[in-house]
């Protein structure tokens, strides 16, 4: 295929040198379109950047396009929507519809947080408002434009894309886009080579350029059966008469663990004790499951089976109730990295209960609670006030959804030839250095790790 020579940048707006964020603007000298729309997480300086305006004009993107569904990847669509964005956003049927459930409650958590800030008056701003509000959402959602994979969509004269399944989550997948001779890939979220839930990722076999996430960039996942893992936190916190507190993402990780659960009860690997699902966006991705069967590996017989015996929790009040039982339980609640949600009041009621446990079972971004949790703090702050952790921390890692080291090379072993050059995105600064120094020694490939606000000329 020949290659236009007009100028074509990729700028990184978001997802460069942290995991969150992720915003990726490629322009030429008539278009531009955007690559992810995602939400800044973690430390209080990461946040900031979320009221921060973005260095483009919203009512000259041609497009937005969707890797998944993820907070990281959508949640800051509302925001544009609010500020003009009228044009189309491209996903997968089931990545619409994950997004539109992460969008209404990241809204409604901003708009009870603003309200609970302003009504207990430790918020600095006053009053203090929520980035954005379900009137947004209500904006933004008329938006998306669904394609299956493996289909070309024409956006203008000079792009079209399509999209390739990764793994990941529900709808999760690679942006394969052409512009004017040039083949770039965005990865998004690379899913597991042998993932519980989804089909593993589909091969790309050659790009001009290369986007490549790399959470897991330095690390290696442990090899131990996540059925093994659960089974003995769940019997150690039942010894001790206490509770089981998951933390949990809505997407896939609560689908994940309700599956395990229901399989090691069905074996007998643990006791039948309550299992509480006290996160409504994860009761309604589950349901999604049923309605987006080419999207996973799971018969229907096995998505209905995730509910059985599982209390769902869909009001507060009833989260109350939960508290106030007695003996043994597990509570799955949102969310995965304890920003925020519903498990925010169990923890505030039993991080300082020697006998429950706190179960991390997802990646923490540094300045989360569950990145403090992890590291082992001794006292965590939620909603102004400080909480002494007594409870028991434990972490497993047999369940994420991204892939380690070993996997993004598997997955680059099948490009038939390499890129002329790879940016890396989606990580820390040790994961991308680690990654960066793994490719270039061992496959050979030009290899940049991208930087925030840079824009890279692809020549």
């Amino acid at each position: 295929m020949l290659q236009d020579p007009s100028p074509i940048s990729l700028t990184f707006l978001g997802g460069a040198g942290t995991v969150t964020g992720s915003k990726i603007l490629l322009k030429n000298d008539q278009h531009q379109v955007l690559i992810d729309c995602g939400l800044f997480q973690g430390i209080k300086q990461l946040r900031l950047l979320n009221w921060q305006e973005l260095p483009l004009d919203v009512t000259q993107l041609d497009a937005i396009i969707l890797t998944h569904g993820h907070l990281d990847h959508c949640g800051y669509l509302p925001v544009l929507a609010k500020d003009g964005y009228t044009g189309p956003i491209y996903a997968t049927a089931p990545t619409r519809d994950v997004t539109e459930i992460i969008l209404r409650d990241s809204a409604k958590i901003q708009e009870e947080d603003a309200s609970e800030a302003n009504r207990q008056g430790y918020s600095r701003h006053h009053p203090a408002k929520p980035l954005y509000t379900s009137d947004d959402v209500d904006l933004t959602m008329p938006l998306f434009e669904t394609h299956e994979d493996e289909q070309w969509v024409i956006i203008n004269e000079d792009f079209k894309f399509c999209f390739r399944k990764s793994g990941h989550i529900l709808g999760s997948v690679f942006v394969e886009l052409q512009c004017k001779g040039r083949k770039i890939v965005f990865s998004g979220d690379i899913g597991r080579r042998k993932p519980l839930l989804m089909d593993p990722p589909k091969f790309i076999k050659e790009a001009d350029y290369l986007v490549l996430e790399s959470t897991y960039g330095d690390r290696l996942h442990e090899q131990m059966s996540p059925y093994d893992e659960l089974q003995e936190v769940v019997n150690h916190t039942y010894e001790k008469g206490g509770t089981l507190v998951i933390p949990s993402f809505a997407v896939e990780r609560a689908q994940e663990l309700l599956l395990l659960l229901n399989t090691l009860r069905e074996d007998r690997s643990i006791p039948a004790i309550p299992v509480y699902l006290d996160t409504p966006m994860g009761i309604d991705v589950t349901e999604l499951y049923l309605h987006h069967r080419n999207w996973h590996s799971l018969t229907d017989s096995e998505c209905r089976t995730m509910m059985h015996n599982v209390h769902v929790i869909r009001e507060f009040q009833q989260s109350l109730r939960v508290l106030d039982n007695r003996g043994p339980k597990i509570v799955i609640a949102g969310s995965g990295m304890v920003t925020g949600g519903r498990v925010l009041y169990y923890l505030k009621r039993l991080l300082d209960d020697e006998t429950s446990t706190i179960l991390l079972v997802g990646y923490q971004a540094p300045g989360t609670r569950g990145n403090l949790l992890a590291s082992g703090a001794t006292e965590i702050k939620m909603q102004g006030d400080y909480y002494q952790v007594k409870a028991d921390i434990r972490q497993i890692s047999s369940l994420s959804a991204h892939a380690d080291q070993a996997e993004l090379l598997w997955w680059l072993g099948h490009f038939k030839e390499a890129p002329q050059q790879v940016f890396l995105n989606h990580g820390e600064a040790q994961a991308l250095d680690a990654l960066r120094l793994k490719i270039t020694d061992s496959l050979g490939w030009n290899c940049t790790i991208a930087e925030m606000g840079i824009s890279y000329e692809l020549n």
